[in-house]
């Protein structure tokens, strides 16, 4: 059976087979998410986060998920190489950190600029 991912912030949506990870739908779509153990849930890079209302469209969290995530499932945090999608549904990828220094750097020099204008 086939399933709709949508990606947020990116409103990229794909269909993908029931039991594909949120990291394999991602890379298909062409959307971006961090990862250095390529998916063995030995990094915790690939954090994204869905709404409590949509967790059903996911399977159960992993062992894994579970000793590595912790109370952060609890608040709709997953792991993306883990998470396997079974229903519709949204994710939420994260801000890079690198790429959220930056804006927020920016974002000062021009709240300093507008100040002295």
């Amino acid at each position: 059976m086939q399933e709709v991912i949508t990606f947020l912030p990116m409103n990229k949506s794909i269909k993908v087979q029931s039991g594909t990870t949120i990291l394999q739908a991602a890379r298909r779509a062409g959307v971006r998410i961090a990862t250095r153990c390529d998916g063995k849930a030995a990094c915790l890079m690939c954090k994204v986060k869905v709404e409590q209302d949509e967790l059903h469209a996911l399977l159960p969290p992993t062992d894994a998920e579970k000793r590595k995530l912790g109370t952060l499932l609890e608040e709709g945090t997953r792991l993306s190489c883990q998470a396997k999608v079974c229903g519709q549904l949204s994710v939420h990828i994260p801000e890079d950190p690198l790429k959220a220094a930056i804006r927020k750097q920016l974002e000062r020099q021009q709240q300093d600029e507008d100040w002295f204008l």
